[in-house]
Formats: structure tokens, sequence, C-alpha cells
């Protein structure tokens, strides 16, 4: 009866994660880019006033407080999208402080999703879809588990300063990196260690 890779010692190949990482981050970038053109800060506060056309009484709040806090510093505000996208995509890329990414672009895409795509709604006959911005927050939770399961990503730059930074395992890891030592397969001794290998029963001969 054949066994599993887990059964069998062998582990999962790690590069698929960092590929899905690295390819969501591609996204992100052509979606940065987007942001910097002209067109984006010429519409961007009409959509948000779009928005809230013909959402419930008691979301009109929400959405007025928005309209009221952007209107003053429009173009700043799009601006700052902007740069925000364009520092989420390069991290993504880069693999920088993988945890405080995820978990800063979930927020920031739950507030795209709530403000300019208006919580997907409003909910009326003729609504196809509950927006992009919260798919977006779910791959990056995706992004977050797979980063607690998966452990340290070793096509990052988290990877290379863990190993320089003593703390840097904070804002990138959602847990705490197991020792080298810990992750060797067995018979397998750290570096400068010898293994010693056991001798089956039986083996020594008598002397005479």
């Amino acid at each position: 009866m054949s066994q599993g890779p887990m059964a069998s010692g062998r582990c999962a190949p790690a590069w698929p994660k960092d590929v899905l990482r690295i390819a969501f981050g591609v996204i992100w970038l052509i979606d940065a880019a987007l942001k910097w053109l002209p067109g984006f800060r010429a519409t961007y506060m009409s959509v948000i006033m779009a928005e809230a056309q013909g959402q419930p009484s008691w979301l009109q709040p929400w959405f007025h407080f928005w309209i009221r806090f952007q209107h003053p510093d429009a173009t700043f505000m799009a601006y700052l999208a902007a740069v925000i996208e364009t520092l989420i995509a390069l991290a993504l890329i880069a693999g920088f402080a993988r945890k405080l990414t995820y978990l800063s672009a979930i927020a920031f895409s739950l507030l795209i999703w709530g403000t300019a795509e208006g919580f997907g709604g409003p909910y009326t006959s003729g609504a196809s879809d509950i927006g992009t911005a919260i798919i977006y927050a779910v791959v990056f939770a995706g992004l977050l588990v797979l980063s607690y399961y998966a452990g340290p990503a070793r096509y990052s730059a988290d990877y290379y300063l863990e190993k320089k930074i003593s703390w840097w395992w904070r804002i990138a890891e959602t847990r705490r990196p197991a020792p080298a030592e810990a992750l060797a397969p067995a018979g397998v001794a750290p570096a400068g260690e010898a293994v010693a290998t056991p001798q089956p029963q039986g083996s020594l001969t008598r002397s005479a």
C-alpha cells in the first residue's frame, strides 16, 4: 500500500503559495497603475457620491460622512488611494511584511467596498454582483491563513529580513517560526553535528 506525501516524510513544495502571492500582487499593481491616471482623479468624488444614491436610509449617514470628509481634499484622497494600492502591490510582489500587508489590505479593501462600491449595493432589481473589493478582502484573508499553515515564505524579502532582525517575524509571520533544527528531517543533523547511525541488533561479532 503506497503512502502519501506526509506519511513518507516528503513535504509539499513551497513555491506555489509564493506564486499565488506574486500573481495577486501583479493584479494589484495593474489596478494601482490605473489609479494614477487623470480619469480616476477626475471622477473620484462623483463615484462615491453616486454610490450613496438609492442606499437605504439607515446607511445614508455613513455615506454622507465620507462625502463630507473627502470632498474638500478629493484630489489628495485620490492620490492617497493610488499610493496605498501601489504600496500593497509592491509589498505583495516582494513579500515584505506579509502579515502587516495582509491585515492592512483587508481593512483597505473593506473600506473601498463600503464607500466607493457602496457595499455592492443598492440591492435592487438589476443588481448583478456584490462588488470586487470584498472578494479582494477574502483573498487577503486566505493568504493570511495560508501563511499560518505554510510558515515562512522562501521567495520573499521577509525570509531574509527574519535572519537579520530578530523581531521581524512579528510583522511578517502569523506565528513564530520554528527553529531550523526542529525543521530538519529525521536522520539529518544541523550543520556541524554528526549523526549517530544505530547499529542493527546482532551485528556485533563475538570476540574469540
